[in-house]
């Protein structure tokens, strides 16, 4: 029987191949993550409720598994300067109910530019030909505020399939209390960040009503992805 590659794989390099056009540097990271870089160095507080028990995964020895591929946005700046262009893939947990829209377990793709001048027209017109990119249908894009303790402002794209507005990712402007744990200075470098879960793109690509179907290795799904 020929192989063939998994629809997360195959969204995700539709993806990078996109962002390597403009020089995004693209990395990995730990799924297991200290509390002080999935959350304190984000921005993220203690009584936060992203940091309650019944939403993260504890470990007995108090590490977590990642939430979000955000943590690796302060290790990769350990040991760089601006200006990057980073891309962050992989897998991130979460400790909810399952439905065909959940799961506890899904792949990120987090964006990171700093430099000089960076500014929200940068991170809108990027999303915009981003999307437009990736997606086999014609679609508008909106942009709505929202909130994210890592960036300010921050906002949220949607974009409008079958006459109705959907949420595809989150993004802004890191918050300055965040590039200054990258060791950056707010004063003079600016800097934005987005995040997307490719199994929401995998269900508007390819119509998948049940996202639960990406990890399930039934092969009456995979099969279709030759």
């Amino acid at each position: 029987m020929k192989g063939h590659l998994h629809p997360v794989t195959i969204v995700n390099d539709k993806i990078v191949r996109f962002f390597e056009q403009y020089g995004f540097e693209v990395l990995t990271g730990p799924e297991i993550e200290t509390e002080e870089y999935n959350f304190d160095k984000l921005n993220i507080p203690a009584d936060h409720p992203a940091r309650d028990i019944h939403d993260t995964f504890y470990l007995e020895d108090g590490r977590v598994l990642r939430t979000h591929t955000s943590p690796m946005q302060i290790r990769a700046m350990e040991d760089r300067q601006p200006p990057v262009r980073l891309l962050i893939l992989g897998r991130t947990y979460r400790q909810e109910a399952t439905d065909a829209t959940h799961e506890t377990t899904f792949s990120q793709i987090e964006g990171l530019v700093i430099d000089e001048n960076i500014n929200l027209e940068n991170l809108l017109g990027m999303l915009e030909e981003m999307v437009k990119a990736i997606l086999p249908f014609e679609t508008k894009v909106n942009f709505r505020p929202s909130y994210f303790p890592f960036v300010e402002p921050g906002l949220e794209v949607d974009i409008k399939k079958d006459d109705k507005w959907l949420e595809v990712l989150g993004a802004g402007m890191v918050h300055p209390k965040v590039l200054q744990n990258m060791n950056v200075d707010p004063t003079k470098f600016q800097g934005f960040a987005f995040g997307l879960g490719l199994e929401r793109f995998i269900s508007l690509i390819y119509n998948v009503s049940d996202i639960r179907l990406n990890l399930s290795g039934d092969y009456r799904y995979l099969g279709q992805f030759q």
